[in-house]
């Protein structure tokens, strides 16, 4: 994917004086030997410098894995491990961190061969905390040299997120449309969690929209457009004018980027928007986002945050959509009842007007925005991609500042089923277990917005650690409970 960090992991080890340097010399080469085997070996970097007791090897391993162009860190105790060195470490490594820790390998050398490390990262978190240090410790921190290379590799998409962030800009045009209250974005947050944000009005969007009317490279862009669409290219005459928006947008990300390496991009598209432009953009939303640069409609500024977030994570496209509509039950019972194991408070609808991008969607067409169409001339609400979702494996999600300024987030992972929506814009049918529950307890209760995020795949394991370490608090990190675990706010006598 474009427009996402590529992450290389600083391998350090450390080994307390009065332990064998020698184990944390040998099962750190395990370490990265089992890595090699398994997954990418470019993604870590092993240190050469063991940290013992002295902070002099300490700064001489910040500055190698500096110069060895690491963006992460992961400290490895082969044993015991120093716990001021190696949490001074972290502390002067400016970029996300883990820490992970060597089991005992034999019986038969429970002696000279005897690490401690299980001991040593209760000592490690102890002073993490201390120092006021944030570092991702696997749910099972101390493995096998196989088992601390599959923790790194789960590292990696929550470090690519969090790199990210810290290098991210939000650029954004106009203020939301009038009845969007539910996307208000308070933008402090924003700040605190290092992302910049640039807010724009429509009018400056439109004024640089007109000096692209006659850019060479619109023909290239229509082409491209034309090969994407196939035979869905049932609008060809306002590809030249959605080319144009998209040479509008993406000039405007490089030149307004500043010193920021990524950039995600929200924008308003209505009600003005569709008779002063001629269209719609949501395909040229579907367009951007499918080349990793995420666009949010309606202005809604943390649902392009929440999408640049599952990029990072899932290496792969994601969408925005709204958590709209129920499914009818004849739909249900002809369609779904007895063949996925669901019930019917398990199934909705998700859509929007036609910003998925077309890798994501079973079929698709360039049609005209039907909800829009029924107050403005259709000529110009063209602009959408319309089709059925894929089918398989999704995480619902979103990342949201309150109103009053606080950070919360949801995770809830599900499937898109192989069900025709019979329905228009980009949609499908999903299934979440025990939504309905989600649905009145998270969604409802901690008043989120309409608009979901939606990354292709299982990936609730990474998003939740994401949110943890950005400081999400953990009782505001909603999720699907399982049938038998009320919500703080359900009626036991439900």
């Amino acid at each position: 994917m474009n427009n996402i960090p590529k992450i290389k992991i600083g391998l350090v080890g450390v080994s307390r004086d009065c332990f064998p340097a020698e184990l944390t010399i040998s099962r750190r080469k395990a370490l990265a030997d089992a890595y090699a085997a398994k997954y990418d070996a470019a993604d870590i970097y092993e240190c050469p410098v063991t940290i013992i007791e002295s902070e002099i090897d300490m700064m001489n391993a910040l500055e190698d894995i500096k110069k060895a162009g690491c963006n992460a860190l992961c400290v490895y105790l082969g044993n015991f491990g120093p716990e001021i060195s190696e949490t001074l470490l972290a502390k002067y490594y400016d970029g996300p961190k883990m820490f992970c820790a060597a089991a005992e390998e034999t019986q038969d050398n429970l002696v000279g061969g005897r690490g401690d490390a299980y001991c040593g990262m209760l000592n490690a978190s102890y002073n993490l905390a201390l120092r006021n240090v944030k570092a991702y410790i696997p749910e099972n921190p101390v493995g096998d040299a196989e088992d601390c290379a599959d923790m790194i590799h789960d590292f990696l998409p929550v470090a690519r997120a969090l790199v990210g962030l810290a290098n991210l800009k939000i650029i954004s045009f106009g203020p939301r449309p009038m009845n969007f209250l539910a996307c208000n974005a308070p933008i402090k947050q924003l700040y605190n969690l290092g992302v910049e944000i640039e807010e724009n009005s429509e009018l400056d969007l439109f004024e640089s929209f007109n000096k692209h009317a006659d850019d060479p490279r619109i023909p290239d862009v229509v082409a491209d457009m034309e090969k994407e669409l196939g035979t869905g290219n049932k609008r060809p005459q306002i590809l030249p004018k959605l080319a144009q928006y998209e040479l509008t947008l993406k000039d405007w990300a490089e030149e307004h980027r500043g010193c920021r390496q990524y950039v995600a991009l929200t924008t308003k598209c209505w009600p003005a928007f569709q008779t002063q432009f001629g269209f719609v953009p949501c395909y040229v939303n579907s367009r951007l986002t499918g080349q990793g640069y995420p666009v949010s409609c309606e202005v809604d500024i943390y649902g392009t945050l929440s999408e640049f977030i599952g990029t990072a994570v899932s290496d792969d496209v994601v969408t925005l959509l709204d958590i709209n509509n129920t499914v009818p039950k004849d739909m249900f019972k002809e369609s779904i009842e007895g063949k996925f194991g669901y019930n019917f408070n398990d199934v909705f609808m998700g859509f929007h007007c036609g910003n998925t991008c077309s890798s994501k969607l079973a079929f698709h067409e360039m049609k005209y925005q039907l909800i829009m169409a029924r107050a403005l001339p259709i000529e110009v609400t063209n602009g959408t991609l319309e089709g059925d979702i894929i089918p398989g494996d999704i995480t619902f999600y979103r990342l949201q500042s309150t109103a009053d300024g606080k950070l919360r987030a949801y995770v809830a992972e599900g499937e898109v089923l192989p069900v025709a929506t019979r329905s228009f814009g980009g949609i499908g049918v999903f299934a979440i277990d025990e939504m309905d529950r989600f649905y009145r307890h998270v969604l409802i209760e901690k008043n989120y917005p309409h608009h979901g995020a939606v990354a292709f795949g299982h990936h609730g394991k990474s998003l939740f650690e994401v949110f943890k370490y950005i400081g999400v608090p953990l009782d505001e990190i909603g999720y699907n409970q399982p049938a038998g675990v009320r919500y703080p706010s359900e009626n036991p006598w439900r």
